[in-house]
């Protein structure tokens, strides 16, 4: 096999040419199309499906919650392990595939059973969902809302985590490679109607009176059209409420013709919901955190150039006084890592060229033993972009230039040999037979 494969390199010397700069060409385009990243991600092939219940307690979540998306989630193909934890309010499953199931069969797979589990959970104790195709390496930027010192006493800590859930986050949201926006601290804006029970008892009105009166008055709906004169008017119906203003005008009871409103019974106002923890930073008190999380196998490099562009035009809209500050983002070290593994991959190449020269003695088998190192590497390349392999410390590190020459060392050496002495053997045979001589002996070599 070994001799047809020489023999047949020697005859098509132009195929040969052209299967190299083939290699060549795909390497060096592979080069530019490769995920750039800093170490490898070695996290398994899993997806999490994450319930929240914010007032029921462990033991209920582990009861209600976990255990039947457990049970649905055990007999699925593929599944590995199956691990969970409830806390408070929360329930998370883990369920772990095997690689070669690959990223979204799992997904799909656990989404007809997601439904299942649904119906064996109690109506208002929360819906499982999946969790974002992400890793844990998919952490690539962390920023927080800063305002500036002259501006401190106009935004409260409710109204910079209103700014980045409707203006920050929106923005982020569309940015390819990012899958999803986590927003830590700060406090979640909402309405709160104090009711008082004398006002309630005195008047004659149930609690249930005002629950009924808030959701019938806060509600939109559509009315068809109508024609006039050659032209249709869309009826809509507006009864959202927009201010607290709005809430506290809405008519509870109608008592001998005198409407009763909430704001007769209970005291509206701005409040937030309840929360779990809390972000601060630098002494300064509270901060508002956004965390940009990035798709499994995404090039980190790219989405990190990509969401630090959009960040400087979302800066741009934002209310006076309020800025981005990124404070954690992967580039820096991506650049680095990416700069020590080309410095050593250069040098590598270099040094080893060097010594091939001088061992030789001959510059022009120098270059040509040399030229494999690049065209190896380039091969390797192509097959890491063709498998997603992504080029990080680990991946490149690998390289051993010493072991990819080896080959190419003992074959040319044996052909500049045999060039520099003429064996007798050789002369006054034809081209051809002295070719098939030379593969017989270089066989014999190889194969010592």
């Amino acid at each position: 096999m070994l001799q047809k494969i020489i023999g047949f390199s020697l005859k098509n010397k132009f195929l040969i040419l052209l299967f190299t700069l083939g290699i060549f060409g795909y390497g060096l385009f592979s080069v530019f199309q490769i995920s750039i990243g800093a170490v490898p991600d070695i996290t398994n092939n899993q997806v999490q499906v994450i319930t929240t219940s914010r007032n029921l307690s462990t033991q209920d979540i582990e009861q209600y919650i976990t255990y039947p998306v457990e049970i649905e989630m055990a007999n699925l193909p593929g599944v590995i392990e199956i691990r969970s934890i409830s806390k408070f309010g929360l329930s998370v499953v883990t369920i772990v595939f095997e690689d070669k199931v690959g990223t979204y069969l799992p997904r799909q797979l656990i989404a007809e059973k997601i439904k299942t589990a649904t119906e064996k959970i109690p109506e208002g104790f929360g819906t499982p969902e999946m969790g974002p195709i992400t890793t844990g390496l998919g952490e690539i930027y962390q920023y927080t809302l800063e305002v500036k010192p002259e501006f401190k006493s106009r935004y409260s800590v409710t109204d910079l985590r209103t700014i980045q859930d409707w203006v920050v986050k929106r923005q982020l949201s569309g940015i390819k490679g990012v899958v999803e926006i986590n927003t830590w601290g700060g406090f979640l804006k909402q309405y709160e109607i104090a009711i008082n029970p004398a006002s309630l008892k005195a008047m004659n009105i149930s609690t249930t009176d005002v629950f009924t009166a808030l959701e019938k008055n806060n509600s939109i709906a559509g009315g068809s059209y109508i024609e006039k004169t050659n032209q249709s008017y869309f009826i809509r119906g507006e009864g959202k409420v927009n201010s607290v203003q709005d809430i506290e005008n809405i008519v509870v009871k109608n008592d001998l013709g005198l409407p009763i409103y909430i704001k007769d019974i209970a005291k509206v106002q701005f409040g937030h919901a309840n929360r779990f923890g809390a972000i601060t930073g630098n002494g300064e008190g509270e901060k508002v955190l956004g965390q940009v999380m990035m798709l499994k196998g995404g090039n980190s490099k790219q989405v990190i150039d990509d969401v630090k562009l959009r960040v400087a035009e979302i800066e741009k809209t934002l209310p006076e006084g309020v800025y981005i500050n990124g404070f954690l983002e992967r580039s820096e070290l991506v650049g680095k890592t990416t700069f020590t593994v080309a410095e050593n991959l250069i040098l590598g190449c270099l040094i080893v060229i060097f010594v091939v020269v001088l061992l030789l003695g001959n510059w022009r088998s120098g270059l040509v033993v040399a030229s494999v190192i690049p065209l190896c590497l380039l091969f390797a390349i192509s097959f890491m972009n063709i498998f997603g392999i992504d080029a990080n410390l680990m991946s490149l590190g690998a390289i051993d230039f010493g072991i990819i020459i080896d080959g190419a060392v003992i074959i040319v050496e044996f052909i500049a040999f045999q060039i520099a002495h003429k064996s007798k053997h050789l002369i006054g045979l034809a081209k051809e037979d002295r070719h098939w001589k030379w593969i017989k002996s270089l066989i014999k070599v190889l194969l010592k």
